[in-house]
């Protein structure tokens, strides 16, 4: 008998306790399924984010991408004439490449600039408001 009972419970009272256990637990689900059936998803939302890590706020986006961004153009290592007009001297796909290849630069009338497809290089000889 003492071989039957190692931990002083009897198979039978074992399976009757797991039996009685698992019947619990049935019942409890069925009511809290009956509760969350009843509740809104913003409830049910807002219960389930009080276990999970906060979200953090993200920046807010720009509006639009502009052209820089999308990579729609190149950049351009220019100089200026006296009269004016913009001669291009070398053209990069990168901002950081034509920066790599004007960081040298000693004349004052050499200039990089983003220029976009579609746009005359004459557009660089102009001088922008607020630009040096």
């Amino acid at each position: 008998m003492a071989s039957d009972r190692p931990f002083g419970i009897d198979p039978e009272e074992f399976e009757r306790a797991l039996r009685e256990a698992g019947i619990e637990f049935r019942d409890l689900l069925g009511r809290a399924s009956g509760y969350i059936d009843r509740t809104t998803v913003s409830t049910l939302a807002s219960l389930l984010g009080q276990f999970g890590p906060p979200q953090r706020q993200r920046p807010p986006q720009p509006e639009g991408e502009t052209t820089g961004e999308t990579g729609s153009g190149v950049w351009a290592i220019y100089s200026i004439d006296e009269a004016g007009e913009a001669r291009v001297e070398q053209v990069f796909p990168s901002e950081l490449e034509a920066l790599r290849a004007h960081r040298d630069n000693t004349d004052e009338r050499r200039r990089v600039r983003f220029l976009p497809y579609g746009v005359p290089t004459t557009a660089l000889g102009t001088q922008m408001p607020g630009s040096d």
